[in-house]
């Protein structure tokens, strides 16, 4: 029966488009565009056959993907340019929350990357996020495709008449959406439910269409066409087996109220066009291809009915409005709307923007994304209107309603062995722009790990540390009596301190310091500079305080923390001691200078040169050991002056001066399973520049290991040995470094 109906069908639609009903008018062709995610991709194979075969589009309507394909098209792309846009896109970096490393601001590069699980706070209580992701780098994107219909608030006057549907979460029923931002209108149409975060739009929080509405013939309809096509890209319902997933079972329950309707639906549409996608999920983004190949045919068994459409239209040259990335721009104005917590300084200086500023497209997104990276937005809307004496930008931003956050991670390393790390978080704690983090770490070593800091942007930020450190590790000495100790070391470290960011890259700051060291060992009572208590049965090499001056200047361009690819790396510092309390009765006044440069490259995408070079001198007399530069072993986080070096035993080699540089060859031969091989190679004296002889006495090392990137962090195996000696090591640690 059903297929007597299709052949009906088909006859009635074939006669309706004949020759002779060309003759009375210049008919109006609606476009329909369902819902479906990846599957979408199929709507832009369809464009590309209906240009084929000359049918003008003069109406379009969408849900969900359907709108963001429609929309576009709606804007004046062409079906080949949508073509190699969706071939060109990550949407697995799309759809994520991740911005670029580099976006992100120094605090957060320095302390916010040791988490692996983060948790909103919400009423005292914890609870989950509201989605996978907030969607900013989809309205980035869509953003950005947009810019030349910026200035069109009206739907109807886009090079297409358009609309959308998406789904108010508070009633429950459909929004029509032809008005507004059509970037954030669009990505409304488009947010499915757990993956991407509602929007707000006029009050209203908004979610995926597709939820009420997947197929808006009705609504098209009333924009008064005279022939509707539609395009419905979804499957049936699972069976039971298949549905193996939240997912899934999220889109079969969604899928109840669609199905019911959609007969309804389809007597309305004059022209039917169905590509058979039930092999293909709403996340099959990795197979264009093939989702193309079924838009195409199923467009192409209709290409008659196409063709007599196209007979029926007056031939009308559409005029494609194309963007540039490379287009600049002058800003005579910046507008910021919506921000309670944070000040115009603080959005401004994160933006890295400034009136009177030239910039382009590119690098707004750029600076929005370092916006996005501060993790206290849900959404930076922007606009740019043209102006007599440039361009007005207008941003509106949503900030996120949660300041308060419980992060957690774990970690094992060879040095501190097992650690579980808590931390909350919490924001605009006493002033607009600041942040509190607390780190708890307990384990074979209990640490802690307190940062305020209050952004202010351009302007200069203030920060205060409290860190206590501790480990207990075997290390060489020379000795009469022994060649290893038993150490343990402790450290509390507090600091005050000022910070700023220049050349829109680098940071530099400065501060004062009150500094506790404390190192002993029970393994030997004589040891040349230490003192022996015969009280705690200690051999004390150090319990001072200390009061210093510091000052630092970073720059950080690495795409990841671990296993960089691309970008640069500096840390260059002065620590100068001026007080002690003198445990050793050895102080005088003196300075220590730190450099640490890197630079990562890849080629072919799989191999990385990773070179590195790091250097310490101390100006004056230090006669205390347990401030000298301490080199040797593997770690990430070494404080004070340990210093990392393949090839020898932790903190084996030691003197008041260092020099080291070292180049790691890593494969990718897995996707985030890395092959590394390194060398490196120091000096370590006393004298250091020993009147030009840099290379004398120079040690070297050498490491080959493997690792792994998880949700955890890093997962790391390395083996090191020296040629300078016949002992080799072997360092194993899990989760990221804190």
């Amino acid at each position: 029966m059903k297929n007597a109906l299709f052949i009906v069908f088909a006859l009635f639609t074939s006669l309706l488009f004949s020759q002779e009903t060309c003759e009375k008018k210049d008919i109006k062709v609606g476009l329909v565009l369902s819902g479906g995610g990846a599957k979408g991709f199929a709507h832009v194979a369809v464009l590309k056959v209906l240009e084929e075969a000359g049918v003008r589009v003069d109406y379009i309507g969408g849900t969900s993907m359907g709108a963001i394909v429609g929309g576009l098209y709606a804007a004046g792309y062409s079906a080949t340019e949508l073509d190699s846009i969706i071939r060109t896109v990550d949407f697995n970096q799309i759809l994520s929350n991740n911005t670029p490393r580099k976006s992100k601001p120094f605090y957060e590069k320095d302390d916010g990357e040791k988490y692996a699980l983060t948790l909103p706070i919400r009423k005292r209580s914890v609870g989950i996020p509201k989605a996978m992701s907030e969607g900013q780098n989809v309205l980035n994107l869509l953003t950005d495709l947009t810019q030349h219909v910026n200035s069109i608030h009206d739907f109807n006057k886009l090079p297409i008449p358009f609309l959308c549907i998406a789904t108010n979460l508070e009633t429950g029923k459909q929004e029509i959406l032809n008005q507004g931002f059509l970037p954030l209108a669009i990505k409304a149409s488009g947010s499915l439910p757990t993956l991407l975060a509602p929007v707000e739009i006029d009050g209203k929080l908004l979610t995926d269409g597709g939820v009420v509405n997947n197929f808006p013939v009705e609504e098209v309809k009333s924009l008064g066409p005279d022939v509707i096509i539609g395009v419905d890209i979804q499957s049936g319902l699972d069976s039971k087996e298949e549905l193996d997933s939240a997912l899934k079972i999220l889109n079969q329950i969604v899928g109840f109220q669609m199905h019911k309707t959609l007969d309804y639906k389809y007597k309305m549409v004059d022209l039917l066009i169905k590509p058979n996608l039930n092999d293909y999920s709403v996340l099959s983004f990795d197979k264009i291809n093939e989702i193309m190949k079924q838009g195409d045919s199923a467009s192409r068994a209709n290409m008659k009915q196409l063709l007599n459409i196209a007979k029926c239209q007056i031939k009308v040259k559409t005029k494609q409005n194309k963007t540039t990335d490379f287009k600049i721009f002058h800003i005579s104005k910046i507008e910021i709307t919506g921000n309670k917590h944070y000040t115009r300084s603080y959005i401004l200086g994160k933006l890295n923007l400034k009136q009177k500023d030239s910039t382009s497209y590119k690098s707004l997104i750029e600076s929005v994304n370092n916006l996005t990276a501060t993790g206290n937005f849900e959404i930076i809307q922007y606009e740019i209107d043209e102006s007599d004496d440039g361009n007005i930008v207008k941003f509106n931003v949503k900030e996120t309603d949660v300041s308060n956050l419980l992060k957690l991670g774990i970690h094992y390393d060879d040095l501190y062995k097992t650690g579980v790390l808590l931390n909350l978080t919490s924001k605009h704690l006493l002033f607009k722009n600041d942040i509190f983090s607390a780190d708890i770490i307990l384990g074979d070593n209990l640490r802690y790990n307190l940062n305020y800091f209050i952004d202010n942007g351009f302007y200069w930020s203030f920060g205060l540390k409290l860190r206590y450190n501790t480990f207990n590790e075997n290390i060489k000495v020379i000795s009469e009596t022994t060649n290893k100790i038993n150490l343990d070391y402790e450290d509390f470290t507090n600091q005050a301190y000022m910070q700023t960011v220049f050349s829109r890259k680098f940071a530099i700051g400065a501060g004062i310091e009150q500094k506790r060291v404390i190192a002993s060992t029970e393994t030997i009572n004589l040891y040349e500079g230490a003192i022996y208590d015969s009280a705690n049965n200690k051999l004390y090499f150090d319990k001072s305080n200390y009061f210093n001056l510091f000052a630092y200047l970073k720059l950080d361009t690495y795409d990841k923390s671990y296993f960089p690819k691309e970008g640069l790396f500096l840390d260059a510092g002065m620590l100068y001691y001026a007080t002690s309390s003198d445990f050793n009765n050895t102080f005088n006044p003196f300075s220590q200078l730190k450099a640490n440069f890197g630079i990562a490259t890849t080629v072919f995408n799989k191999l990385t040169f990773q070179f590195i070079s790091e250097a310490g001198l101390t100006l004056g007399e230090n006669e205390n050991r347990a401030l000298t530069f301490n080199v040797g072993g593997y770690g990430e986080n070494f404080i004070n002056n340990f210093i990392p070096f393949f090839g020898y035993d932790f903190a084996e080699l030691e003197g008041n001066g260092f020099l080291k540089s070292g180049l790691t060859l890593r494969y990718e031969f897995i996707k985030k399973n890395y092959f590394s091989l390194a060398g490196n190679y120091a000096r370590v004296d006393e004298d250091i520049f020993n009147e030009g002889r840099i290379f004398e006495n120079t040690m070297s090392g050498y490491m080959v290991g493997y690792g792994l990137e998880t949700f955890l962090g890093p997962v790391e195996v390395h083996h090191t040995w020296s040629p300078d000696h016949k002992e080799n090591y072997w360092y194993f640690n899990v989760g990221f470094w804190f």
